[in-house]
Protein backbone atom coordinates (compact mmCIF):
# COMPACT_ATOMS: atom_id res chain seq x y z
CA UNK A 1 0.00 0.00 0.00
CA UNK A 2 1.43 3.42 -0.90
CA UNK A 3 2.83 5.43 1.99
CA UNK A 4 0.67 8.46 1.23
CA UNK A 5 -2.51 6.47 1.86
CA UNK A 6 -1.27 5.05 5.16
CA UNK A 7 -0.20 8.47 6.37
CA UNK A 8 -3.09 10.60 5.16
CA UNK A 9 -6.45 8.81 5.46
CA UNK A 10 -8.29 12.05 6.31
CA UNK A 11 -6.89 13.67 3.16
CA UNK A 12 -8.24 10.81 1.03
CA UNK A 13 -11.65 11.08 2.69
CA UNK A 14 -11.78 14.80 1.97
CA UNK A 15 -10.85 14.11 -1.66
CA UNK A 16 -13.66 11.53 -1.96
CA UNK A 17 -16.19 13.92 -0.42
CA UNK A 18 -15.24 16.73 -2.80
CA UNK A 19 -15.22 14.35 -5.78
CA UNK A 20 -18.78 13.25 -4.93
CA UNK A 21 -19.87 16.89 -4.79
CA UNK A 22 -18.07 17.62 -8.05
CA UNK A 23 -19.71 14.83 -10.04
CA UNK A 24 -23.09 15.76 -8.54
CA UNK A 25 -22.64 19.39 -9.56
CA UNK A 26 -21.86 18.34 -13.14
CA UNK A 27 -24.68 15.95 -13.86
CA UNK A 28 -24.78 12.90 -11.59
CA UNK A 29 -28.21 13.06 -9.98
CA UNK A 30 -27.57 12.25 -6.31
CA UNK A 31 -29.62 13.46 -3.39
CA UNK A 32 -27.90 14.93 -0.36
CA UNK A 33 -28.81 11.75 1.56
CA UNK A 34 -27.14 9.58 -1.09
CA UNK A 35 -24.05 11.79 -0.98
CA UNK A 36 -23.92 11.44 2.80
CA UNK A 37 -24.21 7.67 2.57
CA UNK A 38 -21.44 7.49 -0.06
CA UNK A 39 -19.18 9.51 2.24
CA UNK A 40 -20.10 7.28 5.20
CA UNK A 41 -19.17 4.17 3.22
CA UNK A 42 -15.91 5.81 2.16
CA UNK A 43 -15.14 6.61 5.80
CA UNK A 44 -15.92 3.04 6.82
CA UNK A 45 -13.74 1.67 4.03
CA UNK A 46 -10.83 3.92 4.97
CA UNK A 47 -11.30 2.90 8.61
CA UNK A 48 -11.17 -0.74 7.56
CA UNK A 49 -8.01 -0.20 5.52
CA UNK A 50 -6.33 1.66 8.37
CA UNK A 51 -7.33 -1.08 10.85
CA UNK A 52 -5.89 -3.78 8.58
CA UNK A 53 -2.73 -1.76 8.05
CA UNK A 54 -2.07 -1.21 11.75
CA UNK A 55 -3.47 -4.59 12.82
CA UNK A 56 -5.82 -3.07 15.38
CA UNK A 57 -9.56 -3.32 15.72
CA UNK A 58 -10.12 -5.15 12.47
CA UNK A 59 -13.36 -6.77 13.63
CA UNK A 60 -15.00 -3.48 14.52
CA UNK A 61 -13.84 -1.94 11.25
CA UNK A 62 -15.30 -4.84 9.24
CA UNK A 63 -18.65 -4.52 11.00
CA UNK A 64 -18.65 -0.77 10.48
CA UNK A 65 -17.99 -1.25 6.80
CA UNK A 66 -20.76 -3.87 6.45
CA UNK A 67 -23.19 -1.56 8.22
CA UNK A 68 -22.20 1.36 5.97
CA UNK A 69 -22.48 -0.80 2.85
CA UNK A 70 -26.00 -1.88 3.83
CA UNK A 71 -26.93 1.77 4.37
CA UNK A 72 -25.51 2.61 0.94
CA UNK A 73 -27.47 -0.18 -0.72
CA UNK A 74 -30.70 0.88 1.01
CA UNK A 75 -30.01 4.51 0.10
CA UNK A 76 -29.79 3.52 -3.55
CA UNK A 77 -32.99 1.51 -3.57
CA UNK A 78 -32.38 -1.89 -2.00
CA UNK A 79 -35.71 -2.83 -0.45
CA UNK A 80 -34.67 -4.66 2.71
CA UNK A 81 -36.73 -4.45 5.85
CA UNK A 82 -35.00 -3.47 9.09
CA UNK A 83 -35.27 -7.12 10.12
CA UNK A 84 -33.44 -8.28 6.98
CA UNK A 85 -30.72 -5.68 7.54
CA UNK A 86 -30.35 -6.84 11.15
CA UNK A 87 -30.03 -10.48 10.08
CA UNK A 88 -27.28 -9.66 7.57
CA UNK A 89 -25.42 -7.57 10.16
CA UNK A 90 -25.85 -10.38 12.72
CA UNK A 91 -24.40 -12.86 10.24
CA UNK A 92 -21.45 -10.54 9.61
CA UNK A 93 -20.96 -10.28 13.40
CA UNK A 94 -20.93 -14.07 13.71
CA UNK A 95 -18.36 -14.39 10.90
CA UNK A 96 -16.15 -11.75 12.53
CA UNK A 97 -16.49 -13.50 15.90
CA UNK A 98 -15.50 -16.85 14.36
CA UNK A 99 -12.45 -15.24 12.75
CA UNK A 100 -11.52 -13.30 15.90
CA UNK A 101 -11.63 -16.48 17.97
CA UNK A 102 -8.82 -17.93 15.86
CA UNK A 103 -6.69 -14.80 16.28
CA UNK A 104 -6.95 -14.15 20.02
CA UNK A 105 -5.21 -15.96 22.83
CA UNK A 106 -6.22 -15.78 26.46
CA UNK A 107 -3.92 -13.72 28.68
CA UNK A 108 -4.02 -16.34 31.44
CA UNK A 109 -3.16 -20.01 31.34
CA UNK A 110 -6.07 -22.43 31.62
CA UNK A 111 -6.80 -23.66 35.13
CA UNK A 112 -5.75 -27.28 35.46
CA UNK A 113 -8.22 -29.68 36.99
CA UNK A 114 -7.06 -31.55 40.07
CA UNK A 115 -6.38 -35.17 39.36
CA UNK A 116 -7.79 -37.85 41.55
CA UNK A 117 -5.29 -40.09 43.25
CA UNK A 118 -5.73 -43.74 42.36
CA UNK A 119 -7.64 -45.71 44.95
CA UNK A 120 -5.48 -48.02 47.09
CA UNK A 121 -5.68 -51.63 46.04
CA UNK A 122 -6.22 -54.31 48.66
CA UNK A 123 -4.60 -57.66 47.93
Amino acid sequence: MPTIFRREPALWLALIAVAVKLVTAFGLNLTSDQQAVINAVAAALVGLIVAVTVHDGIGAAVLGFVQAAIALAVGFGLHWSPEQQAVVLSFASAVVAMWTRTQVTAPARPVSKPTLAPAPQNN
